[in-house]
């Protein structure tokens, strides 16, 4: 299976249409499937009380306040519009992530995308998770901070919103429309799901790639990575352990302002890490253990026969003494040794004389 590569460009854009597009224009060079933006009105989601987390201080003006930064960050419609036709000029996937009500709209009635990103911060957020499933489109939902049993009442709200219910949203009507056997189907249809440690970066020890293995056995879900550690090695682990989907951020230069550049990949980071999974699925092959076609030709180079260890006289019988295994493995294979101690000699053998039926 080809896993999904997703370039987390995010707010890398810096507010910056120009920035954006050759964020969009490198994602494509490297090979990603998808670029993916960040959709929100900074109003919405963030109030003027709200904090900066620790990692935004350290790479953002102290002086500036939560709201202040995610104003600054914030693309407006022409901007979506103009990135969603550049992306189509250029070969590659838009997606960006609804933060807010009124994003969902702009980017499933308006812009009309074919899939939408939920970030873990928005796991617990029910009016949202409800308005994303009503629009019948597909679902990455991304499990940063969560348990299982939060991750479960998201999907249940999904379940709901996809199925079209009209009742009051309870636990119990969520947990039976969860439940049923439509519930279920809808949820993996269109349903996938992203571990994902939120931290930036994410120290390596904090990752636990195995509860990729406890999402989908819980759920029986696809998964994949929402990868924020340093460097490419976790998103290629993940590949090998059966990710479906790998978003990684990146953006043109580290050192740039901005909350997460430092967090981020370069494009040629970018590439490598995009070339590195193409090599790993090739990789993984089918789970049939065989000799593949490339090895044949070296079979008899690299095994070994039945080989006179000195001359043998005809009718001489064979023995430890006599017998041994040498290159090439074109004769009698040495797993039938022992059937041969104790057999006479057919013919005359001179010493590394490959023996004969």
């Amino acid at each position: 299976m080809r896993t999904f590569i997703i370039a987390e460009a995010g707010v890398n854009h810096n507010g910056s249409l120009d920035l954006a597009k050759e964020l969009v224009f490198q994602a494509a060079k490297a090979g990603a499937d998808a670029v993916k933006f960040q959709t929100f009105k900074a109003e919405n989601i963030v109030s003027k009380h709200a904090q900066k987390a620790d990692y935004q201080k350290k790479s953002t003006s102290k002086d500036e306040s939560q709201l202040e930064m995610v104003k600054r960050l914030e693309m407006n419609q022409a901007m979506h519009e103009e990135l969603l036709h550049f992306c189509q000029d250029h070969h590659i996937k838009f997606l960006s992530t609804p933060f807010d009500l009124e994003s969902v709209d702009l980017l499933a009635s308006h812009l009309k995308v074919d899939q939408l990103k939920i970030p873990s911060g928005e796991i617990t957020n029910g009016p949202l998770l409800l308005k994303a499933a009503q629009t019948k489109l597909p679902i990455l939902l991304s499990t940063g901070m969560s348990t299982i049993g939060e991750v479960e009442d998201a999907l249940r709200v999904l379940a709901y919103g996809y199925l079209g219910h009209s009742e009051q949203p309870y636990p119990s009507i969520l947990e039976e429309v969860f439940s049923s056997h439509e519930g279920q189907k809808i949820l993996k249809q269109n349903v996938k799901l992203l571990h994902c440690t939120t931290e930036y970066p994410a120290p390596f020890e904090d990752v636990n790639l195995r509860a990729m293995d406890t999402l989908e056995q819980a759920f029986g879900l696809p998964v994949g990575l929402s990868d924020h550690t340093e460097g490419i090695a976790v998103a290629i682990g993940a590949v090998a352990r059966g990710a479906t989907v790998i978003e990684k951020h990146f953006t043109l230069d580290k050192t740039l302002p901005g909350p997460d550049h430092k967090a981020s990949l370069e494009p040629d980071e970018l590439k490598l890490m995009i070339t590195s999974i193409r090599q790993v699925e090739l990789a993984l092959g089918s789970s049939v253990k065989r000799a593949t076609p490339s090895e044949q030709k070296n079979k008899p180079i690299a095994r070994k026969s039945l080989v006179a260890a000195c001359k043998i006289q005809k009718g001489e019988l064979f023995s430890q003494m006599n017998l041994t295994t040498k290159r090439p493995g074109t004769g009698i294979s040495p797993m039938h040794y022992w059937e041969w101690i104790g057999k006479p000699a057919a013919k005359d053998y001179e010493a590394d004389e490959v023996i004969q039926q």
